[in-house]
């Protein structure tokens, strides 16, 4: 196998260390409590004889134990059936470690960029690569490290981003204060919060107002949650939440010059504000001249709805509308 070129890593999506990416996993539902579980095989393929001859995998979750020498603990089966000296027991494990290990295609991989181990479909194909000759990240990972080499969006990804802007508006829509402009030049100094740069309030090309936690999460702009930013600054955050964009010190002094939640704005990962209207939003989303577009807006706004937790903020007659219930 001829070694591979060494690359430099542009797109900010990391590979982690440690993971055997080559390696072909095999993947079972445990037959006593019906959970998953992932053996890692290694560099060579067993075949389905030696699987049933040699294999002894234990389940992670409950400690039993997949071998042809274990009895089978179906409680609908007859006990002379579950014996493992059976020959309905050893009919079960040779079907049991032959689904596992038949095909290629019958063993899983681990991604070495998100680390889900994944069936083998999941990963394109790639010569020469390991037993399962399969790309070390998973398909969807690949997508997005492509996404960043080649950042063209499509017609559809623009319109999903048009959508849920579109419908964050109509949920906001009253919950949004004014500013005071002066009042917030005042607080910030008359400075961009993130580079210090000093801004002129006359020369509103070069500031904005952002939103610290961004109205993408459903986050009305209030006094507490505006911070002054030089206009380069505000297009580096963008919809970013507070804490990937943040440092630890800048948090805590963001939370002491405008009142915001620290807990939340410090928070890892972005939480959804179901502190809102949900329902008003969805009726203003529903109002179309058109009734060729009804159809389109509730498909819409019904994916909004489950993506961002909100199905159980809607009254019961919205629900109905929708068809939740």
């Amino acid at each position: 196998m001829m070694a591979r070129r060494k690359t430099v890593n542009i797109t900010g999506i990391k590979r982690v260390e440690g993971i055997p990416y080559h390696d072909a996993w095999a993947a079972f539902k445990c037959v006593n409590c019906k959970r998953m579980n992932y053996v890692l095989i290694g560099q060579e393929l067993l075949s389905p004889d030696e699987a049933v001859e040699n294999c002894v995998w234990e389940c992670k979750h409950c400690g039993f134990i997949h071998s042809k020498e274990s009895d089978l603990p179906f409680e609908n089966w007859e006990d002379e059936y579950n014996n493992y000296d059976s020959t309905t027991a050893l009919r079960f494990w040779e079907g049991f470690f032959r689904i596992a290990t038949e095909h290629p295609e019958s063993y899983w991989k681990q991604c070495n960029v998100c680390t889900r181990i994944l069936p083998f479909q999941a990963f394109s194909k790639h010569s020469g690569w390991g037993p399962l000759e399969r790309q070390m990240e998973c398909r969807s990972c690949k997508g997005a490290i492509n996404a960043v080499l080649n950042p063209k969006r499509s017609k559809e990804q623009l319109h999903e981003s048009a959508v849920r802007r579109r419908i964050a508006d109509l949920f906001l829509e009253g919950e949004n204060e004014a500013i005071d402009i002066e009042e917030l030049f005042e607080r910030f100094g008359s400075r961009c919060f993130k580079t210090k740069a000093p801004l002129d309030i006359n020369k509103r090309s070069t500031w904005a107002v952002d939103h610290i936690l961004p109205s993408k999460y459903l986050y009305p702009l209030k006094k507490e949650n505006a911070a002054l930013l030089s206009k380069n600054a505000n297009e580096n955050k963008r919809d970013k939440w507070p804490s990937k964009f943040y440092t630890n010190n800048e948090l805590i002094e963001l939370a002491r010059i405008t009142g915001a939640d620290l807990k939340l704005i410090s928070s890892r990962w972005p939480i959804m504000n179901h502190n809102i209207d949900v329902n008003k939003g969805v009726e203003r989303y529903l109002q179309v001249r058109e009734k060729s577009d009804l159809p389109k807006r509730i498909k819409e706004i019904k994916k909004i709805l489950q993506v961002y937790k909100l199905v159980d903020s809607l009254e019961k007659n919205n629900k109905k509308l929708l068809g939740f219930s």
